[in-house]
C-alpha cells in the first residue's frame, strides 16, 4: 500500500531521541515527550531497534500502550537483532555514528538482513512495542554510512533476504507497507532499478532537507513521484545543525555548514520566522514528500514543531533563499518558483 494511503498526517515523530541519541536522557522526560506528541495530534511515530538498542522502542511502546491501536501507525526497521548477551557499547562498530546512542542499552546489536532475521526482527519489535502489529517496515541503514566499502554487499543480502521477506508479508497483510530507511541516496536509487522487489515509499534521513537537498532533489524525487509512492523525510534540523544545535550529520558541523546556516539565520530573523519553520516547510514542498519527523526529547519541543509548521512564511524568504543561491534552483518551494 502506498505511504500516503497510510500516514496520518505531515508531522509524524521520531523516536530516534527516546533511544537516549547523544545524552542520557531521564525516563519520565522521554515518556512524557510521547505524551505531548500525542497532545499535539501527531498520529504517526517512527521507531528503530537500532535506536538506544531496542531502549526507543520500549519507551514508545510504554508510553502509547493506553492508547486506542487503531489511532495511530508505527513504523520501525529491520536489519538488526538486538540480543539479551551485554557488549562493550565504546567496542561497537557503527559506522559514522559510533557515539550516537553511547547512553542507549549495552545489549549486543547484530546486524543481519536475512529472511530469518527479518521476520525475528519483526517479532521481537512488536515485543518491545507492546502492541500486535506494525504498518511500516523500513529495512535500516543500508548505505555507506554505516558499511563503508561493503554497502553494496550488505544492500545485496538485503535484496535477498529482507526485500523477499517484507513483499510476502505485505501481501499476507501481516504489515502495510515497506520501504528503505536510509541516510544516503544511492540505496533509493538502486532499489527503485531493480526488477522484483516492490517498496511502497522510503525514509529518507538527512538528504532532503534545507541544508542538504541537490542529490534527492535531482536523483530520487522524481523517480519517487512518477511511481506514486512516498518519502518521509527524517532528520529535517539536518541533526540540529539548523536549529542552533552543534552537530550535522551526527557529528560536530563544519565551518563551511555552520556559514551556510548563518547566511539562512540571517535571511531567517530579516523576515521575522523561525529556522524550525523553515526547515519543515522547507521538506513537504516538494510533492514526494509526504511527512516530515523530527525526533525530540522534551515536552517543550513538539508545540515548536506543530507551531513551525503552521506558521506564515512570506514568499519574500524564499525568494530571498534562491537568490542568495541557498536553495537548489529547481527545489520546490512554499509560495515562490
Amino acid at each position: 500500500m502506498p505511504l500516503k494511503d497510510i500516514l496520518p498526517g505531515k508531522l509524524g515523530f521520531g523516536a530516534a531521541p527516546l533511544g537516549n541519541m547523544f545524552r542520557d536522557i531521564p525516563q519520565q522526560e522521554a515518556l512524557a515527550t510521547v505524551e505531548a506528541a500525542w497532545t499535539e495530534g501527531i498520529r504517526y511515530f517512527d521507531s528503530a531497534p537500532f535506536y538506544g538498542a531496542g531502549l526507543a522502542e520500549i519507551r514508545m511502546g510504554e508510553a502509547l500502550a493506553s492508547r486506542p491501536r487503531d489511532e495511530y501507525v508505527i513504523s520501525t526497521k529491520v536489519g538488526r537483532i538486538i540480543l539479551d548477551e551485554i557488549e562493550d557499547v565504546s567496542a561497537r562498530d557503527l559506522g559514522e555514528k559510533g557515539e550516537v546512542f553511547k547512553y542507549g542499552r549495552p545489549n549486543r546489536i547484530v546486524n543481519d538482513y536475512s529472511e530469518e532475521a527479518t521476520l525475528r526482527s519483526i517479532e521481537d519489535s512488536l515485543k518491545r512495542l507492546k502492541t500486535d502489529r506494525i504498518e511500516i517496515a523500513f529495512v535500516h541503514d543500508v548505505a555507506q554510512d554505516f558499511y563503508g566499502d561493503e554497502w553494496l554487499g550488505v544492500f545485496e543480502s538485503a535484496r535477498k533476504g529482507a526485500f523477499k521477506a517484507l513483499d510476502r508479508l505485505r501481501d499476507e497483510g501481516v504489515i502495510k507497507a515497506w520501504g528503505l530507511g536510509v541516510n544516503r541516496v544511492e540505496p533509493v536509487e538502486l532499489l527503485l532499478e531493480l526488477e522484483g522487489p516492490s517498496p511502497d515509499g522510503f525514509l529518507l534521513a538527512g538528504r532532503y532537507t534545507l541544508l542538504d537537498h541537490g542529490r534527492a532533489l535531482q536523483r530520487v524525487m522524481p523517480k519517487v513521484a512518477e511511481r506514486g509512492l512516498g518519502v518521509v523525510v527524517g532528520g529535517p534540523y539536518s541533526s540540529g545543525a539548523l536549529v542552533g544545535g552543534p552537530n550535522f550529520e551526527y557529528a560536530p558541523m563544519t565551518p563551511a555548514i555552520r556559514e551556510k546556516v548563518a547566511r539562512i539565520k540571517a535571511i531567517a530573523e530579516r523576515h521575522g520566522i523561525s529556522m524550525k519553520a523553515a526547515g519543515l516547510q522547507f521538506s513537504l514542498a516538494n510533492p514526494a514528500v509526504l511527512a516530515v519527523i523530527p525526533g525530540a526529547s522534551q515536552p517543550s519541543r513538539i508545540a515548536e514543531d506543530r507551531a513551525a509548521l503552521e506558521e506564515v512564511i512570506p514568499a519574500e524568504f524564499w525568494g530571498a533563499l534562491r537568490e542568495n543561491g541557498l536553495v537548489h534552483p529547481d527545489a520546490p518551494l512554499p509560495g515562490a518558483n
